[in-house]
């Protein structure tokens, strides 16, 4: 099936899409200068920022994963902030708090709002679910709306705005699961795996010296906004988001066409975010490989993190030693583009 057409002159929309893929080599190869490896972490990061979503990256520690989003937000010359969610953690730690100050000029007091660490372009909450639900809860508002209520008054967030969270998948003692309103706040739940031999030699190699690397800034706040209005404006044929949403409503098990599988190891599939995020990734892939429209590889290829987080398996899955990777393959192969 052709493409659909492109959005005003065809050789601006291609323009448009060639310029992004080079702004995000610039990022990557900046990036590149302290982080060995990850290239499709790295990759999926800039997806994400692209289609303004928030990601969740999941993995032991060790991984450099705070030394890839901190090196991604100086790489973009963006405000960074990073919050050690630990359990004695309270929303206005994060959020900000009204502080009673003194005029001295007049003498009387007033209430002073003083902005949290979520008062940046880019927010890490390190080991997000080592947090109470409270806390976790003050986030909502920020990743939704873009915005925090203290005190009855709305205080508008920095923008762009991305929260990328950090979460370890072994240790489990001492921690707080993150509800599922949360976790769909994310767009991405990106698994961090370990390096292959090669990288970690390079690793240990390059971190047992010293270094004086320094990242430079790749492109501006200002240049992602516009990157982000580029995601925005590609076209979407019917067929690409139907295939998107084939492949989210099969992993319900109420679904007339749910495959065998998925009713006998899913206890809840996707909704409609995963539909939407499905193909706002589609659009932002696309655009990263020089492409002005999605196609269904885009779909396919997102399909891991926007719909790993958001399939919940039950205990077949669990005594089969079926992971939500694998009901994702599945309803990959077996549905139809």
């Amino acid at each position: 099936m052709n493409p659909p057409p492109l959005p005003g002159h065809e050789s601006d929309a291609l323009e448009g899409a060639e310029n992004l893929r080079k702004s995000a080599q610039r990022i990557l190869a900046e990036c590149g200068k302290v982080i060995v490896g990850q290239k499709d972490v790295l990759e999926q990061l800039l997806i994400a920022l692209f289609a303004q979503g928030h990601c969740l990256l999941v993995g032991v520690p060790g991984l450099a994963k705070t030394l890839m989003i901190r090196s991604l937000s100086e790489s973009m010359d963006l405000t960074f902030k990073r919050i050690q969610f630990t359990p004695d953690l309270m929303p206005s730690d994060i959020t900000g708090t009204d502080i009673l100050q003194d005029d001295r000029a007049t003498g009387q007091r007033s209430f002073k709002f003083i902005p949290g660490p979520l008062f940046a372009n880019v927010v890490l909450a390190d080991e997000i679910n080592r947090t109470p639900p409270k806390t976790q809860a003050a986030l909502l508002e920020a990743m939704q709306e873009r915005q925090v209520t203290v005190g009855g008054q709305r205080f508008v967030l920095p923008d762009p705005f991305f929260v990328l969270a950090t979460q370890n998948p072994i240790e489990q003692e001492g921690t707080y699961p993150l509800p599922e309103a949360q976790q769909d706040r994310f767009m991405f739940n990106i698994k961090v795996e370990y390096p292959t031999e090669d990288e970690e030699y390079r690793i240990v190699e390059a971190t047992t010296r010293r270094s004086h690397t320094k990242i430079e800034h790749a492109v501006t706040g200002p240049d992602l906004k516009a990157m982000q209005s580029l995601v925005m404006d590609v076209p979407v044929a019917d067929h690409v988001i139907k295939y998107a949403m084939k492949l989210v409503r099969r992993s319900r098990i109420d679904a007339p066409d749910a495959p065998d599988f998925v009713r006998k190891f899913v206890t809840w599939g996707a909704g409609p975010r995963a539909s939407q995020y499905l193909v706002w990734a589609g659009k932002s892939r696309a655009l990263l490989y020089g492409r002005p429209y999605v196609a269904t590889e885009d779909i396919r290829a997102m399909a891991y993190p926007v719909l790993r987080h958001r399939i919940i398996t039950n205990y077949n899955a669990e005594a089969e030693g079926i992971r939500t990777d694998d009901i994702i393959r599945r309803l990959i192969e077996s549905t139809e583009s």
